[in-house]
């Protein structure tokens, strides 16, 4: 089984993989990403990001990236393919431009004119949406909601489906079946050499940490090297 790295979403930090980590091995580690956990405050751009990723990888990989972590991932992928030995894309697959990138800016907008910038409403949010332990982690590592101008702009003119394509590896798309992410999941799956699609029944967009036993079970299986296939999996269904 191959080592496993875990890449977050945004505004989040390594900490919201705290649940996968218990299950994935000595050898698994998750990675802050610029503008974002212990690196709040760094600038974010997506060759930077690109960068902490292959930084933490010791030897070849699988790489499980979660909706911002999943482009990011995508990037890592296709620009060092000796690295990434499989790879995981979690709700992340929505194209990237302006009707994805509109409304990151007003939600930025309207969280930083509150008197907290956000981060009493955010709280909320993962306290409702997670179990209790991991929320907490979650809200430990730090809500970064100023990075978002940074990532909108590091993805404006990204062609996520051509550094898709020019990946060779097995290639898993994850997604939760109620979640907005999914929208161009049949392209994505398109554009993979390798690729499979599974969908995961009645789960939204924080599946790998809302759904943690049941995520972690397919990354199990992915680090594993089970058969890329475009198709949906076991237990999942397929779209």
């Amino acid at each position: 089984m191959v080592p496993v790295v875990f890449v977050h979403g945004i505004r989040l930090s390594g900490a919201a993989w705290a649940g996968q980590l218990e299950h994935s091995g000595a050898s698994a580690r998750a990675i802050d990403l610029p503008g974002h956990g212990t690196r709040r405050g760094e600038r974010f751009t997506l060759a930077g990001a690109v960068d902490a990723v292959v930084g933490g990888i010791e030897e070849p990989a699988l790489v499980v990236g979660h909706s911002l972590g999943g482009y990011v991932a995508i990037a890592a992928a296709a620009r060092h393919p000796d690295r990434v030995a499989r790879l995981v894309v979690a709700d992340s697959t929505y194209l990237p431009g302006r009707t994805l990138e509109a409304p990151f800016r007003i939600a930025h907008r309207l969280l930083m004119r509150l008197p907290d910038r956000g981060e009493g409403l955010s709280r909320r949010q993962f306290r409702s949406a997670l179990p209790p332990k991991l929320a907490e982690a979650v809200i430990g590592g730090g809500i970064a909601t100023e990075v978002i101008p940074d990532v909108a702009k590091a993805f404006a003119d990204f062609d996520v489906l051509a550094e898709l394509a020019s990946y060779p590896g097995p290639t898993w798309l994850i997604n939760g079946s109620r979640d907005h992410f999914r929208r161009h999941e049949r392209r994505f799956l398109d554009a993979c050499a390798d690729g499979r699609l599974i969908t995961v029944p009645k789960a939204g967009h924080y599946l790998p940490m809302a759904r943690g036993e049941e995520f972690s079970r397919l990354v199990l299986d992915a680090a594993r090297g089970l058969p890329s296939v475009k198709s949906g999996a076991p237990g999942c269904a397929p779209r």
